[in-house]
């Protein structure tokens, strides 16, 4: 299994907007396409203006067609359409496990 990490920063004040808006327009329809929904998380030291989202998938293939098929869903296009004037920058990484890493694979 693999995680796909993804770290938004926001403009000043945004993220409790952000929030708002994934818990109300954003995450039903990506936890429906995208699959396995680990968590979504904020710092609370630090980079404030954060936001982490992390979602697994079996491989790289599954990640590539379960995005694809995000991206063309007229659902999530327009929830992007509203977050994408919070964001100022965007890190999107692949984390791979270690062997004693626990088991993510399962949805929850």
């Amino acid at each position: 299994m693999i995680i796909d990490c993804r770290i938004y920063t926001f403009k000043v004040g945004a993220v409790p907007r952000f929030i708002e808006l994934f818990e109300a327009e954003g995450m039903a329809v990506q936890k429906r396409i995208l699959g396995n929904f680990i968590g979504m998380y904020r710092h609370e030291t630090g980079p404030v203006n954060q936001v982490i989202h992390m979602w697994g998938y079996d491989d790289m293939n599954e990640r590539a067609r379960r995005r694809a098929e995000c991206a063309a869903d007229p659902e999530f296009q327009a929830y992007v359409k509203k977050a994408r004037d919070m964001i100022t920058d965007q890190d999107i990484r692949i984390l791979i496990p270690t062997g004693g890493s626990p088991d993510h694979s399962k949805p929850r």
